[in-house]
């Protein structure tokens, strides 16, 4: 499809504090998009927003609570006027053997990564019908292919993936376009607190080349740009995430069989391996969550 110019557009990101999210709200702005940012971080919403080339703001919101996400859909249409891109963005992740998880983390994966990225869709698919908009959710390698000690964040990002592709076929007859990114391991830090443990760090880099790579931020967010500008139905931050759909099929098989080798050689470690939410992100969905329990 021919790209779509993003000037004078609106686009909300979730999940826009860091990483992904910061550098995919910097760039649409650079294009010419007004940006609506939303998280659980207001004072790093509000540096990011500083930041940007056109007119922004930002709206501190749980992406799980039904409610809050209404409401911040329904101030975006009246700060803005409309909204012409959603990017359903927030995600956590946590590690670990399934057997000895923390239940409560793993959970959480699931609610910020699958029931999150439904609510944001909740909340504004009424405006993006109205603006004929699009929806891009993102997804991950994970949902392609399995992987061990990481059973929250493949059922999150595989029913995400589902989710959207269901989506697509209801919303599609209204002028609502409905894209899926993947992404491969890439340097945020959500990654980076990921490869703290020692034990996920050295699973990762046993795995088949390109897949051991970490990704540089900066290219898979120029993609991401690109699908958004032609409304792509999928988006791949990695060139090489294409060519994976076509043996995806194969993957169980595989991963099943490989990864019980690879379970046997570090079970005597796998006692060491941490199960909470990783990264920055993490740490702040858990003081989040702390906060409204006390």
């Amino acid at each position: 499809m021919s790209r779509v110019s993003l000037e004078g557009q609106v686009a909300v990101v979730t999940g826009a504090a860091r990483g992904v999210g910061e550098l995919l709200a910097r760039k649409l702005s650079a294009r010419g998009a007004k940006v609506a940012l939303v998280g659980l971080e207001p004072d790093a919403l509000k540096r990011v927003a500083e930041r940007l080339h056109t007119d922004s703001d930002h709206w501190y919101a749980d992406v799980t609570d039904h409610e809050a996400m209404v409401r911040v859909a329904a101030e975006v249409k009246q700060r803005f006027g409309k909204v012409d891109i959603v990017v359903a963005n927030a995600g956590v992740a946590n590690g670990g053997p399934f057997a000895e998880s923390d239940p409560q983390a793993w959970r959480r994966v699931i609610e910020v990564n699958l029931i999150g990225s439904a609510m944001t869709a909740r909340a504004f698919l009424p405006v993006l019908t109205e603006s004929r908009g699009y929806l891009l959710q993102i997804a991950s390698l994970a949902a392609i292919t399995p992987a061990p000690m990481m059973t929250a964040y493949c059922a999150s990002k595989s029913g995400v993936e589902a989710y959207a592709h269901s989506l697509r076929a209801e919303v599609g007859h209204k002028g609502v376009r409905v894209g899926v990114g993947y992404l491969s391991w890439t340097d945020t830090d959500m990654v980076r607190g990921a490869d703290q443990d020692e034990v996920m760090r050295e699973l990762r880099q046993r795995l088949p080349w390109p897949s051991n790579k970490t990704y540089p931020l900066g290219p898979a967010v120029d993609r991401i740009v690109a699908g958004i500008e032609r409304r792509s139905s999928h988006v791949y931050a990695q060139w090489w995430l294409r060519g994976m759909q076509g043996v995806r099929g194969y993957l169980p098989a595989i991963i099943g069989a490989a990864g019980q080798r690879e379970m046997r050689r570090f079970e005597p470690r796998l006692k060491n391996a941490g199960t909470s939410l990783v990264g920055a992100g993490g740490a702040a969905d858990e003081e989040a969550r702390n906060t409204v329990r006390n």
